[in-house]
């Protein structure tokens, strides 16, 4: 994973300095994403985490009060990680629809690298408090809000025409279109590279956007 940073004020720490506490989690949220695939959620115990980290006892729980702390600082980080990526898109003197396709690749190619993460994220984020369950849902439509954003500026060039509910299906279609790539792998790696899954997935959302066209879109 990516160094994201790790600073969930609702998570509370006995250490005072945040730069540690950053550091630190992030080293605990590493060791714990490798576990959680390795063994499951359930059966990954606080003393195989502090051993595959390499600290006590004590010192994790110092910077976490609950195995669930963890289990949520893992789902924020990997959001964290695929929000960080697709902010350091850079437009470039673009227009709005490159920038589009920019993002989408971008997206469904952190979608490929952390596939693994992606299947944890659904299996155990249901384990998770409901406010800690609702911080990750804001999480992902904060994700979605980027297509969203990318969308209404290719609109705002003058080539669009979509309703709200167009731009919102398409938003939360690219997002699904990311994670589907991680849940249908076994089948995907077989017959597509993730190019050719990204070209043909990036031809279909353009598709629905030229059915909505005013004016040349090609």
């Amino acid at each position: 994973m990516s160094k994201g940073t790790i600073d969930e004020v609702e998570i509370s720490t006995q250490i005072k300095d945040m730069e540690l506490v950053r550091q630190r989690r992030r080293q605990i949220v590493d060791g714990a994403v490798k576990l959680f695939i390795k063994h499951g959620y359930h059966q990954t115990s606080t003393r195989l985490l502090t051993k595959e980290i390499g600290i006590s006892t004590g010192t994790l729980y110092e910077y976490i009060s609950t195995k669930v702390d963890v289990l949520y600082l893992v789902c924020r980080a990997i959001y964290t990680d695929v929000e960080t990526s697709l902010k350091n898109i850079r437009p470039s003197g673009k227009d709005a629809r490159e920038v589009l396709k920019d993002i989408v690749r971008e997206y469904f190619l952190v979608c490929d690298r952390l596939s693994d993460h992606i299947l944890l994220l659904y299996q155990v984020t249901h384990f998770l408090p409901r406010k800690f369950q609702q911080k990750i849902l804001d999480a992902e439509l904060e994700i979605t809000g980027l297509f969203l954003q990318a969308i209404k500026e290719l609109e705002a060039e003058g080539k669009l025409n979509l309703d709200e509910e167009a731009i919102t299906f398409m938003g939360h279609t690219i997002s699904v279109l990311g994670h589907t790539w991680a849940f249908r792998r076994w089948y995907f790696t077989k017959h597509f590279t993730i190019d050719q899954y990204i070209n043909k997935q990036t031809d279909f959302i353009l598709g629905f956007l030229a059915d909505q066209t005013v004016g040349e879109f090609e």
